[in-house]
């Protein structure tokens, strides 16, 4: 049996799906797995032993001058047009990746109106499925694939099919994943470097790396505030497979809901996220060795806004954004030492 799955962007959608493709693999050993997806997340999807090819594709890229890359988009399309396929899943539910999933040879299956993010996406496709919103992405995603292949889901364990690494026993290492692309989801700068400070003081070496010049800023202002600055390191820019062998070192990791902390998950790394703005039901990290520390103090939490509305006042807290007032690094630091010894006790078992 021969599948396409269309699920481009963005990071975190693209590792929520890893684990459909798990069970498909599962309940269908013989199936050859193509994925169609952008060219900055090619590692993440060959990175899994059930893939057979990823199909990179370059929305991004090319809608900043289509005619220019017109001969890249023709051979695309002819690269989807030179297998048929037996399926082929939207697993993304937007109109973009429903006119890339007719591109290809084959019947079409996605949501249907009611559960595709934009409803027109469900016109294009030969058989559609029901998914209830409000739940985890990675749930919604496995329930869309054994609805369109016939399996039970609830029968197969979560399994994202990234190799975890060894982490190194000898120096012990976090990664602060800092960056984000909501002002409104960023962790107070102050409170990474207090969650530095202790990670050291416990004898972790400390990565810190960055996607972009404010965020390396960021991180560099972090490793400044060390006392001992051969404990930590502003990790230079490099491919997400770089990254993914970064972490595959760490004892344990701490994230904003972000693309690469969804990554850690799938790697299953002991992995605290911090979430305000944000709705932990919907996109939190979901496994075994992750954890969430959720702020709920105010009333407009989750405000689900890229910029924080809160009506500063002289009584306010100082910490901005104001939803992650309560959250502080010993929290942060005590819920991951919890993870990582169970991880630990797991593995000397």
């Amino acid at each position: 049996m021969k599948v396409l799955i269309v699920k481009m962007s963005s990071m975190g959608d693209v590792v929520h799906t890893l684990s459909a493709v798990s069970d498909l693999k599962s309940y269908r050993p013989d199936a050859q797995i193509d994925w169609v997806v952008e060219e900055a997340f090619v590692d993440i999807v060959s990175a899994h032993p059930g893939i057979r090819q990823a199909i990179p594709v370059a929305i991004r890229r090319w809608r900043k001058s289509w005619f220019s890359n017109l001969a890249e988009i023709l051979r695309f399309r002819k690269r989807l047009r030179d297998v048929e396929y037996d399926v082929i899943v939207d697993a993304q539910g937007l109109f973009k990746s429903a006119l890339t999933s007719r591109l290809a040879r084959g019947p079409v299956s996605g949501l249907d109106r009611e559960s595709a993010r934009e409803p027109m996406a469900s016109l294009f496709y030969n058989s559609r499925h029901r998914v209830a919103r409000k739940q985890h992405a990675v749930h919604r995603l496995r329930q869309l694939f054994s609805a369109v292949f016939g399996y039970d889901e609830k029968e197969l364990p979560l399994d994202y099919g990234l190799d975890r690494g060894n982490p190194d026993i000898e120096q012990p290492r976090l990664m602060f994943l800092h960056g984000t692309t909501w002002p409104s989801k960023e962790w107070p700068e102050e409170r990474w470097c207090e969650l530095a400070a202790k990670a050291i003081d416990k004898g972790y070496f400390i990565l810190v790396p960055h996607g972009n010049e404010e965020e390396r800023l960021r991180a560099q202002k972090i490793v400044d505030s060390c006392s001992d600055r051969h404990a930590a390191v502003v990790l230079s820019p490099g491919s997400i497979a770089r990254l993914m062998t970064e972490m595959q070192h760490c004892t344990g990791i701490v994230s904003v809901d972000t693309g690469p902390g969804h990554l850690a998950t799938a790697i299953n790394i002991p992995m605290i996220g911090i979430y305000g703005s944000t709705d932990p039901i919907l996109t939190s990290p979901h496994g075994e060795l992750q954890d969430s520390i959720v702020s709920d103090h105010l009333q407009c939490i989750p405000c689900l806004r890229r910029n924080c509305k809160f009506q500063r006042t002289k009584d306010c807290a100082k910490i901005h954004p104001p939803c992650y007032e309560n959250i502080t690094a010993d929290m942060v630091l005590n819920r991951l030492t919890i993870l990582i010894n169970s991880q630990e006790k797991h593995d000397s078992a």
